[in-house]
């Protein structure tokens, strides 16, 4: 481990050294780049899974509704391509009928280009990635993920490049943002699942979360949802650095019927810790990468209307959405199967008041960081709630099944497409 966080920090060291060598014209450039970013506006978009759109509402404030774009102006094509493919017909009514809920899935991940011009969306139902151009609402690029079905995605921290789990093939993509040409790709465990660039770009960490839509669900189970684990890489090379097994930890502190299946997880501000959850388990664990080991559990209340019977869980996810505030002194948690978020003070670990949600499906933060941010899938809102006290702020209307909800940027102005 020692070792992995020396190359860490020596990444951070070259690049300061670049910056200071950098020639005059890539410091004009740079600066350049920052005066453009800074004339953007900061939004947040929404995610509507199963309507195949994103809600467009501020970052900040009242978090009020900017805007709309439809991310599946496609679909005609799509589905003709779907039906003249006995497999792809196979798979893709196999999502609908499983980790859809009846639904198609439209939308999981999306992410603006640097520039403010573009929207990239995973659709899982289409097993792509396709980027849209906020002013006209056109494809400007679309990749076929591997297998047949596409999910969590991440940016990297200059914002050039994106991450996408396919989750059937048990691959990672990562393309490039501007143009969707494939940079490199790697192996992860079965059905990978969140991924997450350290703040430097230098490594992609990817969970993969096994089977969760079958019935087999009870401790003594776990063994058919298959191989769960971290993997990661270098996200230069994409070769793999390192692979954390999360079963090898639970057991150590006595968690023999945990399940392994790392859900959503954030790093502390100075990465020296992750936090994650885990597939039917009302809470979160702290894990400390220098040591290797699961430092702290947290376990949540329950909901006493909430089933205790694991199958009933929305694909093995009774809690699903975890994210800190930038001070690293609070965490925000969605509670999904017990219908409550709450924010939990790092240090004690006690958590606040538990703000009622309807199946809330994540967590992020404003773009002040004063706040958290949660989808309420099962009331198709979003709900803003104050870190500094644990109470709700405002909810705002969306489409149908919110999910993802991620910071972006439009241009000045911009209230959905006029193509």
């Amino acid at each position: 481990m020692a070792a992995f966080r020396t190359r860490h920090l020596c990444s951070v060291a070259a690049a300061l050294v670049l910056t200071v060598t950098a020639p005059a014209t890539a410091a004009t450039a740079t600066a350049s780049e920052a005066d453009s970013a800074a004339a953007l506006r900061e939004v947040m978009f929404v995610g509507n899974n199963w309507e195949g759109t994103a809600d467009v509402i501020g970052s900040t404030g009242d978090f009020a509704k900017i805007g709309r774009i439809n991310v599946i102006p496609d679909k005609n094509a799509r589905m003709a391509e779907i039906n003249a493919n006995p497999i792809k017909w196979i798979y893709f009514q196999a999502i609908r009928n499983g980790v859809g809920e009846g639904h198609d899935q439209f939308v999981d991940d999306m992410y603006t280009t640097p520039d403010g011009t573009s929207v990239v969306v995973s659709r899982p139902s289409f097993a792509d990635v396709v980027s849209i151009d906020l002013a006209t609402g056109n494809i400007n690029w679309r990749f076929p993920v591997s297998g047949y079905r596409s999910d969590h995605m991440a940016v990297s921290p200059d914002g050039t490049r994106v991450a996408v789990s396919a989750s059937i093939s048990n691959t990672v993509h990562v393309l490039d943002i501007g143009t969707g040409r494939q940079l490199g790709s790697f192996k992860t465990g079965d059905k990978p699942h969140e991924n997450i660039f350290t703040k430097d770009g230098a490594y992609i960490y990817n969970m993969s979360i096994g089977d969760v839509n079958t019935s087999q669900d009870a401790p003594w189970q776990d063994f058919t949802k298959g191989d769960r684990r971290i993997t990661v890489v270098d996200a230069t090379t994409y070769q793999q650095v390192r692979v954390i097994d999360m079963r090898a930890k639970l057991d150590a502190i006595g968690l023999t019927d945990y399940s392994d299946a790392v859900r959503p997880a954030v790093f502390s501000p100075d990465e020296s810790k992750l936090y994650f959850q885990v597939s039917f388990f009302n809470g979160f664990f702290e894990y400390d990468l220098a040591t290797d080991r699961i430092t702290r559990t947290k376990t949540l209340p329950k909901n006493p209307a909430t089933s205790d019977d694991r199958t009933t869980f929305v694909n093995d996810s009774r809690h699903h959405g975890i994210s800190m505030k930038p001070d690293g002194t609070k965490l925000c948690v969605a509670g999904t199967m017990d219908d409550y978020a709450t924010v939990v003070d790092r240090a004690t670990l006690q958590e606040g008041p538990l703000i009622t949600a309807s199946k809330p499906y994540w967590a992020t933060v404003s773009g002040d960081g004063l706040s958290c941010v949660i989808s309420e899938s099962g009331a198709d809102q979003v709900t803003a709630i104050d870190f500094a006290t644990g109470r709700k702020i405002v909810s705002v209307p969306v489409g149908d099944h919110p999910q993802r909800v991620r910071l972006g940027h439009v241009a000045p102005g911009w209230t959905g497409p006029t193509g």
